[in-house]
């Protein structure tokens, strides 16, 4: 039987089996409608509502400050149309880092059609954004903010609270949104210290159910919804609730947090451990991205004259799951626009691959990629005519 190595945790992770088992009833015996006044309907409001209160104590906000979406993408995308046209009589200027998810970017694009001025901050090599550039960026009209707790494809850690300082100096009417999917479970998500005023999470990435995402909203904060009909979140997301889903989410939250410093440190000694072995095997190996302000499980680099696409193609034959870029544009060829924006050329960035270590990553899971990638590469490069030496 072919070995399977799961490295791809960035793009989703496996339902954890604690969570699995407090989700099964309520999509067996109590499958009532939250909205239902009867006691079926009964048992699924107080399931929401005691959800809703242990991930408000997890993120340190109000109760009534949680609003369930379908997931991140949606959360994201409330977050930035929500804000912006309930907003706009105080401006149409908004601020992004242009390394965003294509959930924040591909918003602000449909915004500037609607008369919004869009400014991409910078990043350095790192993935950091240039934070004298946001100063520069800042005016009197500047109405939302949007800059991710971590990025999904090289796994830089922005400093959240240092840009809430520089934003609440310039000016204090600013909304600020951080995109938080890939943070939780290794960085704090406390909302209050991160000095946020919007913050987008995902099940899907911490071991919970696919479909199922939270935005944080501060009550300070003016936002007109996306989806109308029956009023449910306060009228901020109609339609009848996961309640599931949304019981996992709080679950899986609550085990991450939980595990959150012992998971961090075990996975860091595995990860530098896997690059330190990729280094000295495989020549001319670019590590995309910085080491000291990056996610514990990430592992993106770039091996010359390897193209991305067909080695992912020859790890996958072996068991080995990975990925070349974000999972939602694996279908597209075009490289990481990532990896672009942090002055990867145009070649390396084609020649990238990302592995994200999870909560079920074994030493010797490593080991075994680390095998037949070297394989792997030294068959593609046995093919060229090209001759690879050590940087």
């Amino acid at each position: 039987m072919k070995r399977k190595v799961y490295l791809d945790n960035s793009s989703t992770t496996p339902v954890d089996s604690k969570v699995l088992d407090v989700m099964l009833p309520y999509l067996s015996e109590n499958y009532g409608n939250p909205s239902s006044l009867h006691e079926l309907g009964r048992i699924n409001k107080n399931a929401i509502e005691n959800s809703r209160i242990k991930i408000s104590k997890i993120i340190n906000c109000g109760v009534g400050e949680i609003i369930f979406t379908s997931g991140g993408t949606e959360a994201n995308n409330l977050a930035i149309f929500g804000i912006a046209r309930a907003n706009k009589n105080k401006g149409k200027h908004i601020i992004v880092s242009s390394i965003e998810h294509k959930s924040i970017l591909d918003v602000c694009k449909v915004l500037e059609k609607e008369g919004f001025e869009i400014d991409c901050l910078d990043v350095d090599k790192n993935g950091l954004v240039k934070l004298e550039m946001l100063k520069s960026k800042i005016r009197k009209d500047t109405i939302l903010v949007s800059v991710m707790h971590a990025n999904n494809e090289i796994g830089s850690i922005q400093s959240i609270k240092k840009i809430s300082k520089i934003i609440k100096i310039k000016n204090s009417n600013i909304i600020f949104h951080t995109d938080a999917c890939q943070a939780v479970g290794a960085l704090s998500v406390d909302v209050k210290n991160l000095g946020v005023d919007a913050m987008t999470v995902s099940a899907s990435k911490i071991y919970g159910p696919k479909g199922i995402g939270v935005l944080y909203i501060s009550n300070r904060v003016k936002i007109e919804s996306m989806i109308v009909g029956g009023g449910q979140e306060r009228g901020f997301r109609s339609g009848t609730e996961n309640v599931a889903s949304i019981v996992g989410l709080a679950e899986a939250l609550e085990i991450c947090e939980k595990k959150r410093k012992t998971e961090s440190e075990r996975l860091e000694l595995i990860r530098n451990y896997f690059i330190s072995q990729i280094k000295n095997k495989i020549k001319e190996v670019v590590i995309n991205g910085g080491v000291k302000n990056r996610l514990p499980n990430n592992v993106n680099f770039s091996i010359k004259g390897v193209e991305g696409e067909s080695l992912l193609l020859m790890l996958d034959d072996k068991g080995i799951y990975c990925s070349t870029g974000s999972a939602c544009s694996a279908i597209n060829l075009e490289p990481s626009y990532v990896l672009l924006k942090i002055g990867l050329p145009l070649d390396l960035a084609h020649c990238s691959i990302r592995f994200t270590l999870g909560r079920y990553t074994k030493k010797s899971d490593i080991d075994y990629t680390i095998k037949v990638l070297v394989e792997s590469v030294n068959k593609i490069r046995s093919m060229s005519s090209v001759k690879y030496d050590k940087q």
